[in-house]
């Protein structure tokens, strides 16, 4: 190449790298400090910077620049075609005043950064956004039927009912988002931190051509109650990744709910190469449900210090289908009391709300869970990992597939409850392949199975090595309660094992094939109302069954 050629190429690139800026960069180019502010804390900014979106809107787009400084706002407007930047050094502080927020009709749409029917929106850099939350403590004196569990269990231990509430809270109405996109299509959000929000992080509904990349989101893990990090409401191609999320509540939610319009499908998401923490759940297929979540898959990523891992939750009429989880290091712990979960690295749960909150029909269509795969993870948890469907929504084809599960305790903890480390309840055409179980110590005196299997059709345990938790007792470490047409295949007695499976309440169709039975006493036990010929095995090593 000519070397006047080479040189001009050299001049041209940081004009293109990166997408920053193009050709005519100067002329779209919208720095904040030439509308008015000042890069002062103490100086409301929020005038200038809207100022500066709306001028490059008029011009027909550009880039707005927010340079190194300190800013103090309420929401932003954004406008279509228009690239909020801001630079390294640069902290957008959240207004503590909340007549600074647009609230909206129904007093629900204060963000800092607020976009409604736009088009292509960018809002990245390398600066921060802080939400100057803060949280008070005190006794929770109203029902929480969500909770009602571990309140009743703090009551019998005298304990109080101290937890965290938003700084204001209940007399405050204004606890602003970060950013609440509303129908915007081709979004990019990159870059940025955004610490110490006073509500939801990032909340886009019924958004198309959503890119999340390499954020930071922090807030306190131990107070931060409603500061969820990401959650698509009703939004379809969704692309999360290589983003650091810590936060007191959820971390990913995925919603399908009519908090802004009508239940929409959230649909064709990826969430890859991110490191999640959440005092609730890191990440949640939400309870609020209402028309579908579908199409995700969730890969190469580490939930870390999280009271519960991964959640499907529905307890409206929605359902969730067609989901992958893979490459995955989960590990939970118990948190406060007043936090969902229980160090619990997997969990499925189909209620209707009217079951819990004694409020909505207790009768009303109730949502389903189908189609979820979950492979090469390994989970550390202190909490049962349930999964579960219900007596009239069954679980529909879900797999977990190498799968390692340690389970280990807190002696002082008064929140352990777990007796199994997984248990299935509800759910048919399920599978466990090469999935084993591990207890930590020290050890639980709750501790009893590996597996719980209940009300199960059509089950397969492929590959699977576990003992019971206690040496030399007489839980077995597996159980299988009205569990019909079962095959375990290729599976292993840990050594150590009294009782490898036990079979009861009318089970059915159990068969057993090549399995490696020679460090159980027992492999096989079962109640004497299920005739021999429901439990067949061959080629296993020994072939004793127990009545």
């Amino acid at each position: 190449m000519h070397q006047r050629t080479l040189r001009a190429l050299c001049f041209a690139i940081p004009l293109f790298a990166g997408g920053l800026l193009h050709a005519d960069a100067r002329d779209s180019r919208y720095n904040v400090r030439d509308f008015g502010a000042t890069g002062k804390k103490s100086d409301n900014a929020q005038a200038a910077i809207q100022k500066a979106v709306d001028t490059c809107a008029a011009a027909g787009g550009g880039t707005v620049l927010i340079p190194a400084g300190e800013y103090t706002s309420g929401t932003i407007r954004l406008r279509s075609h228009v690239r909020i930047y801001l630079e390294s050094g640069a902290t957008l502080f959240a207004s503590k005043n909340g007549a600074d927020f647009y609230i909206g009709p129904k007093k629900d749409r204060a963000a800092v950064f607020f976009g409604e029917d736009v088009d292509n929106i960018t809002i990245e850099g390398r600066g921060t956004v802080d939400g100057q939350a803060e949280y008070l403590w005190r006794n929770m004196d109203f029902d929480d039927a969500y909770i009602r569990p571990h309140m009743l269990l703090m009551k019998s231990l005298g304990k109080p009912l101290l937890r965290s509430f938003p700084g204001g809270f209940p007399t405050e109405t204004v606890f602003p988002r970060m950013i609440l996109l509303i129908r915007c299509k081709d979004v990019r959000i990159a870059g940025l931190s955004f610490i110490r929000s006073r509500s939801w992080n990032i909340n886009p509904y019924a958004c198309e051509r959503l890119v999340i990349d390499g954020v930071y989101i922090h807030s306190s893990l131990k107070e931060a109650v409603w500061a969820d990090g990401i959650d698509p409401d009703g939004c379809k191609d969704v692309h999360i990744a290589n983003s650091t999320i810590e936060t007191g509540d959820d971390a990913v939610v995925f919603y399908s709910s009519d908090s802004w319009g009508p239940a929409l499908p959230c649909e064709n998401i990826t969430v890859t190469n991110c490191r999640l923490s959440s005092a609730s759940s890191a990440v949640k297929f939400c309870d609020g449900n209402q028309n579908c979540i579908r199409k995700v898959t969730i890969d190469n990523s580490v939930i870390s210090a999280s009271n519960r891992g991964i959640a499907f939750m529905t307890f409206n009429e929605g359902y969730v289908s067609d989901v992958v989880i893979s490459n995955m290091t989960i590990e939970t712990v118990r948190h406060d009391w007043f936090w969902w979960g229980d160090g619990d690295p997997i969990h499925f749960n189909i209620l209707r709300r009217g079951e819990i909150d004694n409020k909505t029909d207790a009768k009303a269509k109730i949502g389903a869970i189908r189609n979820v795969i979950i492979r090469n993870v390994v989970a550390r948890g202190m909490g049962t990992s349930g999964i579960n469907g219900h007596p009239d929504s069954w679980l529909e084809n879900v797999s977990l597939e190498n799968v390692k599960l340690f389970m280990s305790h807190d002696p002082a903890s008064p929140l352990e409850t777990a007796e199994q480390a997984m248990k299935i309840r509800w759910a048919k055409n399920l599978k466990l392949r090469d999935v084993e179980v591990f207890w930590d110590q020290p050890a639980s005196t709750k501790w009893k199975n590996a597996l719980s299997v209940e009300d199960v059709k059509q089950f397969e345990l492929n590959g699977f090595c576990a003992r019971q938790a206690k040496l030399r007792s007489d839980d077995p470490a597996v159980t299988f309660r009205r569990v019909d047409d079962a095959v375990i295949r290729n599976s292993r007695a840990a050594e150590g094992t009294g009782t490898f499976l036990r079979v009861s309440d009318a089970s059915s169709k159990i068969y057993l094939l090549g399995n490696d039975f020679r460090a159980t006493q027992f492999p096989v036990r079962s109640d004497p109302a299920i005739p021999p010929a429901e439990i067949k095995m061959m080629n296993n090593f020994p072939v004793t069954v127990e009545k």
